[in-house]
């Protein structure tokens, strides 16, 4: 502790200068009121960095001076203590110069301390360049044992002695440990303490601050997933519409390139394939053209040999007939002359006239029979050169369009029935349209129709055709072969009609579907009807020729047959005529027969050879007849071969030409879409049409379509939703995330600091109990010692000590007092009187600066013996002398003199006086304690 020797002052309040010995271990300041009592007081407050007493401050005093600085200066004792060390270390002297120096600055003042070795003056001091602040100050004056809790004694207010007594267990428990207790412990603790709730506190604003951030974070998170959610779909749009699709439409566009080469190869080979076809028919119809030229050869010759055997069996027959009507003149005759003999001559004329007109009658009809058959045989040799006898009124329609020059040709000569038993079906259907004529120039049409109805033609006259087409399947038209174009709605009518066995089958077809049967039943929106025809009506096809020229054959076998009949019949009746015209003319039967005997025999002699060479010639008739037949066969079978084969060339010839006309078609897209490719190709960067790419790409995304569904998808979206589209919300989302690591981190850190300040405060704690401990008891001593000194029991029991904050915070010293034996009272429990009050103040103060390292110190005692009778004045005066520390206290010059007993030494103040400049300087009187009198 700290023992003051000198006090020199400069410029202080009303004091010009002086210097003043304080080397005692009482000092008693007396002097009247208002003579700087306190002023001297609150000098030494200055000087030692402590506050002034009540409202004042040290500018206060140095103002007062009128000068423009001020020195305050002790000299204070500076020797080793009993723990071995010097209070102001490293300064090793047994004195120290402790010095203040207020100066004005800028209309304001300010002050600065030293600390020098020694007994220093002021004018030494004056040259001294290590000043320091305050706190510096402060904190050696702690060190050398000048406390913050001392200075808080020190600096007890005029006539405060007392209060003291007046404080709680909390706060004199507070105040002592602060005086007592080892300071690197307290501050250890307190540090350790206010670390552990600094970091708390921290902790928890960062764990707020934390919880805000990552609230901020998931915001921008969110926000920022958005923006790249947005970002992700305005990119892929673009590069959909910029890229994806192009080079999808690209690929695709390649891979139907690709695609329609290897169809243009396979239609190459399929027109390869149509060529051959068509070139092997066309060999083969020359062949069969070649096998038709030698049939119809053979046909015309075998028709030809058949006209001969005709022509030879008729004169054959005839020379036959004559013989044997020479032979039946003799048979005449020779009834004629056996039938003279009973002769009716009425009977015989009536006779006469019938056979006569039945011969008559029989010639007309052998005449007709010669006219038909003459026509017959120019139909036959007609339609054995494959033509059909046309009627007279479309041979004359057809002769005024060929006298017009106008090309045409029959419906009938288009049309070849493929199927021979469906040959009645067709001409049952096509039989009302059998004379329709087709122009083969539809610029003709006009004068076509012209002509047609000059001639009132009542048949139609088409000038518009089509091509064949392919047949449906189960209709009529499926059976017919168009050789060259035909009218449209021809096609559609054959199309239309299906083929039925019979009339139950079609019952069963659909009701609003046309049918019809083998032999010509035909159903129809109208209904249902039989439309067949004989087959000598049939006009369509090589069927429709050779039964006309069977039927042909057929009647004129009926017209020879029945010419033989009437050749018969014939000889007959002249016979009965010649006889019967005889008889009436009385001609000499017997002188004939032997007029003409001998030509008579000659005619039988002839008749047997000429019946033997009319057989001959009707066996060979009937032989050509048979070798036509063959030859005709023969012929057919060609025809109908070569008709095949023509309209297989045809359907070949259309296939061609279909074929030609795909292949253009295809040669002609292939080129635009390669046009198309390398136009699309021409600003894309290379990389983007390699196959590889594409072919990756389209794995990746499929078809072009696919993804345009994409981009519908993603514009939709787009459109329909809010997004973020600021980019600096990823900045700011990084920075956030950023700040939240180190946040995060910071947190950490703070709670593992926190977790350490806790731990550290535990020990703190527990060191800070124990110093306590110590402190209490050490505190116990000293006030129970000064009790003994006073004559005063002193109890201090110990506080309840645990390592808990709580605890320590709720912890007081209690301290009992037994003054004249009248029991325990308390610290301010208003049992004691005013001299026992400042009694336990002064216990209480005095055992504050009863340091067994370093005993003494100095206390400013201001008024101690305020409202104390004479004999409490003597108790407290003994009391101060029996303690080991240095006292300067103020006292009134009205108080009794048993006040200055315990002083050694008496310092006076006086007023100053109003016609001086200055106070008088302090008086100085020590006590000869060998001599007994000042």
């Amino acid at each position: 502790m700290l023992h003051i020797k000198t006090l020199e002052l400069v410029h202080w309040d009303y004091w010009q200068r002086f210097t003043l010995p304080l080397d005692a271990q009482i000092v008693t300041i007396v002097g009247p009121n208002g003579s700087g009592k306190t002023t001297l007081l609150d000098a030494l407050r200055t000087l030692f960095a402590l506050n002034c007493s009540g409202r004042r401050d040290y500018k206060r005093y140095v103002r007062r001076s009128g000068a423009a600085f001020a020195w305050l200066r002790v000299v204070v004792d500076n020797r080793r203590s009993d723990a071995g060390g010097h209070p102001f270390f490293p300064l090793l002297e047994d004195e120290v110069t402790l010095a203040c120096r207020i100066n004005k600055q800028g209309g304001d003042w300010s002050r600065e301390y030293l600390i020098a070795p020694n007994d220093t003056p002021i004018e030494a001091l004056q040259q001294c360049d290590y000043w320091i602040g305050t706190r510096d100050y402060r904190a050696r004056l702690a060190g050398a044992g000048l406390t913050p809790a001392i200075t808080r004694v020190l600096a007890l207010e005029q006539g405060d002695t007392d209060k003291l007594c007046e404080y709680s267990p909390k706060a004199l428990l507070d105040l002592v440990f602060d005086v007592f207790g080892d300071k690197e412990v307290l501050d250890h603790y307190t540090r350790a303490r206010q670390e552990q709730r600094e970091a708390q506190r921290e902790l928890q604003e960062l764990e707020l601050d934390l919880a805000k951030l990552e609230n901020q974070v998931e915001t921008k998170i969110s926000e920022a997933n958005r923006y790249q959610e947005w970002k992700d779909l305005t990119q892929e749009r673009e590069r959909l519409v910029a890229e994806i699709i192009p080079r999808l439409e690209l690929a695709e566009l390649r891979e139907s390139i690709a695609g329609a080469h290897n169809q243009l190869i396979g239609q190459r080979r399929k027109l390869q394939d149509r060529q051959r076809q068509l070139a092997a028919t066309a060999a083969q119809l020359a062949e069969m053209a070649q096998a038709q030229a030698a049939a119809t050869s053979a046909e015309g010759a075998a028709g030809e040999q058949v006209q001969r055997c005709t022509e030879a069996s008729r004169q054959a027959r005839d020379a036959m007939r004559d013989t044997r009507s020479v032979l039946q003149q003799e048979e005449n005759l020779a009834q004629i002359a056996q039938a003279g003999q009973n002769f009716d001559v009425r009977a015989a004329a009536q006779a006469l006239a019938v056979d006569e007109s039945r011969l008559a009658g029989l010639r007309g009809e052998q005449h007709q029979d010669e006219e038909r058959l003459a026509e017959i045989t120019a139909q036959s040799a007609a339609l054995r050169s494959g033509a059909l006898p046309a009627e007279p009124v479309v041979q004359a329609f057809r002769s005024a369009l060929t006298q017009e020059k106008i090309a045409h040709t029959m419906l009938s000569d288009v049309i070849e029935i493929t199927d021979p038993g469906w040959q009645a079906a067709v001409e049952a259907m096509l039989h009302p349209y059998r004379h329709v004529v087709l122009l083969e120039d539809p610029q003709d049409r006009s004068r076509a129709w012209t002509l047609g109805e000059t001639l009132r033609y009542r048949h139609f006259v088409v000038a518009e055709r089509t091509a064949p087409d392919k047949p449906w399947a189960g209709s009529l038209r499926e059976v017919v072969r168009l050789r060259a174009a035909a009218p449209a709605w021809l096609v559609d009518l054959l199309n239309h009609v299906a083929r039925v066995e019979d009339a139950a089958a079609g019952a069963c077809l659909p009701p609003g579907q046309d049918w019809i049967t083998r032999n010509g039943y035909h159903k129809e929106q109208r209904g249902a009807r039989h439309a067949g025809i004989a087959p000598q009506e049939f006009r369509f096809g090589e069927a429709a020729r050779r039964a006309r020229l069977e039927a042909l054959v057929r009647e004129q076998d009926e017209i020879a047959g029945r010419d033989a009949e009437h050749a018969a019949e014939t000889v007959r009746l002249e016979q009965r005529v010649v006889q019967n015209k005889a008889l009436l003319a009385g001609v000499d039967a017997a002188g004939m027969l032997a007029a003409r005997a001998q030509e008579f025999l000659d005619a039988r002699r002839r008749l047997p050879r000429l019946e033997a060479r009319a057989q001959r010639a009707a066996d060979a008739l009937e032989q050509a007849g048979q070798q036509e037949h063959k030859a005709t066969e023969a012929r057919h079978a060609i025809d109908l071969a070569i008709g095949k084969i023509e309209a297989d060339r045809e359907k070949l010839d259309a296939g061609l030409k279909q074929e030609i006309t795909t292949s253009r078609e295809l040669r002609g897209e292939q080129a635009k879409r390669i046009g198309l490719f390398r136009h699309r190709r021409r600003d894309m960067p290379a990389a983007w049409y390699q196959r590889a790419g594409l072919r990756e790409l389209a794995e990746r995304h499929g078809r072009a379509e696919s993804a345009r569904t994409e981009l519908t998808r993603v514009e939709h979206k787009l459109a329909r939703e809010d997004w973020i589209t600021d980019e600096s919300v990823i900045a700011i989302r990084d920075k956030l995330k950023a700040d939240l690591a180190a946040r995060a981190q910071d947190v950490n850190t703070r709670r593992s600091e926190y977790q350490r300040a806790v731990a550290l405060t535990d020990d703190a704690r527990a060191a800070y109990i124990n110093k306590l401990r110590a402190t209490v008891r050490s505190y116990g001593r000293n006030v129970r010692r000064l009790g003994e000194l006073a004559g005063v029991e002193v109890q201090c029991e110990m506080p309840h000590l645990e390592n808990d904050d709580l605890v320590l915070a709720q912890a007081g010293l209690n301290v009992s007092f037994d003054f004249d034996r009248k029991g325990m009272t308390g610290l301010n429990d208003g049992e004691a009187s005013g001299g026992q009050q400042v009694m336990k103040s002064l216990i209480l103060l005095i055992g504050l600066m009863m340091d067994e390292t370093r005993p003494g110190g100095f206390v400013f005692i201001d008024e101690p013996f305020a409202h104390l009778d004479i004999f409490n004045i003597d108790r407290v005066g003994a009391f101060l002398q029996a303690t080991r520390a240095q006292y300067l206290i103020t006292t009134p010059n009205t108080h009794n003199i048993n006040v200055f007993g315990p002083s050694e030494l008496t310092l006076v103040t006086r007023k100053k006086q109003p016609h001086e400049a200055w106070a008088q300087p302090v008086a100085v009187m020590r006590r000869q304690r060998e001599t007994g009198h000042a």
